[in-house]
């Protein structure tokens, strides 16, 4: 074996942990696929054998290829949306169900989603040390601050990952009723969704009027049927909401407002945008 088989063989032994540090920074199968690409394209022009720590040089090539995608992800969101009203369709391959499968069961729907509402240097400050246990000394050359300011961002990330106090009592009383609306919802249980619903309750779809009326609302309720089925309980700026995923990359939003212990009104948010500007937290 050549020291190029050698090498690649070595590397094959990192990809698994490589591939779940970018998965859980950029949430996204194809394009963590391509950072750990990248990563064995720069160790290859490299002169392997005066890295000491394997490991951690590729954890620190993969961590600084997913920040600079992350950040460049944030300068095209920053772009007017008149110059820029729609995301190019990607040409690369469609994620499947099993890379899908595998990000959900390692991570969880709502901890990807509120990682991504994260700065880059704060994801990836909190991923490389919450989750891979990388001391911040080496984090800190990653996100060119330093260790003390590099614990800091892991601090703030965490905060905002944790989220708010679940136990406050409006926050317990609205996950009571958002769970019972989801498991109605997914089991079509007519009588059981009007008994939730306020009598004047209203839908909206990104801030549209849809319909109003318990009886139409739960007679409609094929249309949170898919959103009900994958629907996870999340806060959505200090409130209990609803987030799905769809097509491994888009998120959908349900919010509620309440009267007393019956929904009032529902909003789907589909808007990107919009989510992205949402204060989100895992809720336990």
């Amino acid at each position: 074996m050549d020291e190029r088989d050698m090498l690649a063989r070595r590397f094959e032994e990192q990809r698994p942990r490589l591939t779940a540090v970018a998965y859980r920074m950029l949430g996204s199968a194809v394009e963590a696929e391509d950072a750990v690409q990248e990563a064995w394209l720069r160790l290859a022009r490299s002169d392997a054998d005066v890295v000491e720590n394997l490991a951690g040089w590729l954890t620190t090539v993969v961590g600084r290829v997913c920040l600079d995608m992350l950040r460049s992800r944030t300068s095209r969101r920053e772009a007017s949306l008149d110059e820029q009203p729609a995301e190019p369709a990607r040409t690369a391959p469609a994620e499947t169900p099993e890379s899908q499968a595998l990000l959900t069961d390692s991570i969880g729907l709502a901890l990807l989603v509120v990682l991504q509402t994260l700065d880059p240097a704060e994801r990836l400050a909190f991923v490389l040390h919450d989750m891979f246990a990388v001391p911040f000394e080496e984090i800190a050359p990653i996100v060119e601050r330093t260790p003390a300011a590099a614990r800091q961002l892991a601090s703030r990330a965490r905060r905002r990952v944790q989220g708010g106090t679940p136990q406050h009592p409006d926050v317990v009383r609205q996950r009571r009723i958002v769970d019972a609306f989801l498991s109605a919802a997914r089991q079509g249980d007519f009588d059981a969704l009007v008994s939730i619903l306020d009598p004047d309750v209203i839908i909206r779809s990104d801030g549209r009027f849809v319909r109003q009326g318990a009886a139409t609302v739960a007679r409609g309720a094929t249309v949170f049927g898919p959103m009900a089925a994958v629907g996870i309980p999340i806060l959505v700026d200090g409130r209990v909401g609803v987030i799905a995923s769809m097509h491994g990359r888009e998120y959908r939003i349900l919010l509620f407002r309440f009267a007393g212990d019956r929904v009032a009104e529902f909003e789907v948010v589909s808007d990107q945008n919009r989510i992205n500007a949402m204060e989100l937290s895992t809720l336990d």
